[in-house]
């Protein structure tokens, strides 16, 4: 990567992120402009479920709207850019003179990418203290205060209360919902 290259974010409709991705690279390599562009992401991490007992893997966007463009920019780059359809324009500086992201941001959001690929994150994050209802197992219908949640296992620890009594229970995340 050359030192000129700097990350840009760059707005799009929301829910055309991978399409203007797409779009992008084909207009880079239609203009015969590969060496003034690094890499197009769109920041997405995956996520796991349980539904129905199965675990479930799928993708989450976690800037939504956004495509990050590394490039060096200069007129014709930003022309470029701009021509691409579905795009609003760039985050950051002026419309016609967008600043990039700092290294430290571009960074922080590469590793959450890669962290994100080493191990996917729950769809639902739960809280201890918080208020859940069991919907699958011999406890369905109870509702019951989360004690501890373990991420690496998808399992929470919930307090259920069985004759008057809270007795903690160990549940996978897929058989608890926010009540």
């Amino acid at each position: 990567m050359s030192d000129k290259k700097r990350w840009y974010v760059v707005q799009a409709f929301s829910g055309y992120e991978a399409r203007v991705a797409e779009s992008l690279k084909e207009h880079i390599k239609m203009q015969g402009m590969e060496d003034k562009f690094g890499e197009i992401l769109v920041p997405k991490e995956e996520v796991v479920e349980m539904r129905g007992g199965v675990r479930r893997k799928s993708e989450r966007k976690f800037f939504p709207g956004y495509v990050l463009v590394e490039m060096d920019m200069d007129e014709d780059a930003w022309h470029l850019i701009k021509s691409v359809p579905r795009v609003l324009g760039f985050i950051g500086g002026s419309s016609d003179r967008p600043t990039p992201i700092s290294k430290k941001e571009a960074d922080a959001i590469l590793d959450r990418l890669q962290d994100s690929a080493d191990k996917p994150k729950p769809k639902t994050l739960f809280e201890p203290g918080e208020v859940v209802r069991v919907n699958d197992g011999p406890f369905a219908d109870f509702n019951g205060t989360v004690e501890e949640v373990d991420y690496e296992k998808s399992r929470v620890t919930v307090s259920v209360s069985i004759f008057g009594r809270a007795t903690p229970v160990e549940l996978e995340f897929g058989q608890i919902e926010k009540a």
